[in-house]
């Protein structure tokens, strides 16, 4: 038996993927509807996190920040509260890499075992059950919990020691920011110049410009859909996380700085629940030009 915490935008349909798999879950989410629909989708439903844990030899967690997984863990009615010894947690939240160690250690005075497992893709690929997953603790461990991710990832490597996944994350989550925020300026510098941005997708699209994120992003930008896969606060979180992360070991981060700014702006123009695409929106505010389709 499986747990499954945290059932919103990535956690539902992982979680779904699960059942698709023949898995069978016990879930928990604090948002009512949530859990509903999975109760529709023949997952057993319990009333908390500790309830979870009474249950189920493996527990999964997606939620948002450090501060729930925290509440989730170590807080009233938590897995360390009904988790008996041997209980794996596996948490798939993008957290500081700092709490995902001081979680694992918490759970190892209760000897339970703990995983840091953040994943990148965000809803298309957590639908489709191809997230690249990126995995911090225990090697035995991940040995044992490895066939389950993969049911909802195409990728899982594993990275090092506790909190190796979310350090990991960070790095993927600096590199998509700035690579919206590149897009974004490019395509507004060619649509003010008169080019068509479809045709400039088409041109570049297959030489070293090329990437993922662009191929992603850029029909939702044109399209003018910012219904969101990965919010603006979200990625708002983890570039503080990648910031604070960056001055414990001194490492500079001024392009990730600079981002951040601009995710902070969007924020405050009542953009921070669109997808992180939206980048493309301050770029429309600070130019005067929007990049759509002609």
């Amino acid at each position: 038996m499986i747990g499954f915490i945290g059932l919103g935008i990535m956690g539902k349909p992982m979680a779904e993927n699960l059942l698709k798999a023949g898995k069978e879950l016990v879930v928990f989410d604090v948002v009512k509807e949530n859990v509903e629909k999975l109760l529709a989708k023949g997952a057993k439903v319990a009333s908390s996190a500790k309830e979870v844990a009474q249950q189920c030899s493996l527990i999964i967690i997606m939620v948002p920040n450090s501060p729930h997984v925290k509440t989730v863990v170590m807080g009233e009615n938590g897995i360390l509260d009904g988790a008996k010894e041997g209980t794996i947690v596996v948490d798939m939240s993008s957290i500081a890499p700092a709490a995902a160690q001081e979680l694992a250690k918490a759970c190892a005075k209760k000897g339970v075992k703990m995983l840091d497992a953040p994943v990148s893709g965000g809803e298309p690929k957590a639908i489709d059950g191809t997230l690249a997953v990126m995995v911090g603790g225990d090697k035995a461990v991940f040995d044992k919990v490895y066939d389950t991710l993969k049911l909802m990832g195409a990728s899982v490597v594993y990275c090092g020691d506790s909190g190796a996944g979310n350090t990991v994350k960070l790095a993927n989550q600096v590199i998509v920011a700035l690579n919206i925020a590149a897009v974004s300026e490019a395509f507004t510098l060619s649509t003010k110049a008169g080019v068509d941005p479809i045709k400039v997708f088409d041109a570049i699209k297959g030489g070293l410009a090329g990437s993922t994120v662009m191929n992603a992003k850029i029909p939702m930008i044109t399209e003018g859909n910012f219904n969101p896969g990965f919010k603006i606060d979200l990625h708002i979180k983890d570039l503080n996380n990648a910031l604070e992360t960056g001055h414990e070991f001194g490492s500079p981060l001024p392009m990730t700085a600079q981002v951040m700014e601009m995710l902070q702006t969007l924020h405050a123009d009542g953009f921070g629940q669109d997808d992180h695409s939206a980048i493309a929106k301050y770029y429309e505010k600070v130019s005067g030009t929007k990049v759509r389709k002609q």
